[in-house]
């Protein structure tokens, strides 16, 4: 079974109605895993979206922060959600397929803008949530499923406009990285975007605070599509649709998309 599958911090839910279903409309992903929708779960405007053909919705959802949705045209089984670092936020949401692929639709923690976690709680939050993460896939191993999401890490040093400048910048340091990679091992996890795309600057976030986001082009990866290594092979047409970036009142983040065959 084909299918298209794209993740995207849309940075409010409800302000974005237009763009999603603009999305929705021009690219056609069969599924498509929203973050930072701040939301609670009644109030995510469905209708439209029902009426695109994405009927089935699996949510979680809080007022004014966080929150996570999967929209999809194929049915979806509700597979719960985990409070990773006990935060008590709308960041995680798991769904199944009817092919019985889980996919795991993820917010993590920004972490502030310190990286130091003596002085800033944020930061902590954002390598407990990690830490949590990396031991429930070694206690856990996944199999037959795909991670999605805003992880706020840009790993790689083609992830992010200067890696030398942005070491000491969150979202780039070693630590994270580091904290990152672990998660990835734990649960035998492939980065489908960079296996179809393994070289040059990619990017999938850029600030609002450029003046010309396009111009300076100071992006940095932060938004991920991951699948164990047992359907990993499955994956192709890996995507950055950068230009959703330029559309009028944006999220800051572009959609991500990848096509699984399984």
């Amino acid at each position: 079974m084909p299918f298209t599958l794209a993740t995207w911090n849309i940075n409010s839910v409800r302000l974005r109605e237009g763009i999603v279903c603009d999305l929705l409309e021009q690219e056609a992903p069969d599924v498509l895993c929203l973050q930072e929708c701040k939301s609670p779960v009644e109030k995510i405007p469905t209708e439209r979206f029902a009426a695109l053909g994405y009927s089935h919705i699996v949510a979680r959802g809080q007022k004014g922060y966080n929150g996570v949705a999967i929209l999809s045209k194929l049915p979806l089984e509700d597979m719960g959600s985990e409070d990773f670092a006990g935060l008590g936020h709308a960041r995680h949401v798991a769904a199944k397929l009817p092919n019985g692929v889980v996919i795991h639709n993820h917010y993590v923690p920004a972490g502030g803008d310190v990286p130091d976690r003596e002085v800033n709680e944020k930061f902590g939050q954002k390598l407990d949530y990690l830490a949590d993460m990396e031991r429930d896939f070694r206690a856990a191993p996944p199999k037959r499923a795909i991670l999605v999401g805003d992880l706020n890490i840009a790993p790689r040093e083609d992830d992010v406009w200067d890696h030398k400048k942005l070491l000491k910048i969150i979202s780039h340091t070693p630590v994270e990285v580091e904290a990152f990679n672990a998660v990835m091992a734990a649960g035998d996890w492939v980065d489908v975007t960079r296996a179809d795309i393994p070289e040059g600057l990619l990017y999938s976030w850029w600030s609002y605070r450029a003046k010309d986001w396009d111009a300076a082009d100071k992006g940095r990866r932060l938004d991920h599509v991951w699948a164990t290594s047992d359907i990993a092979a499955s994956a192709s047409g890996s995507r950055v649709i950068r230009y959703v970036r330029g559309w009028e009142k944006p999220s800051d983040h572009a959609p991500v998309f990848a096509t699984f065959d399984l």
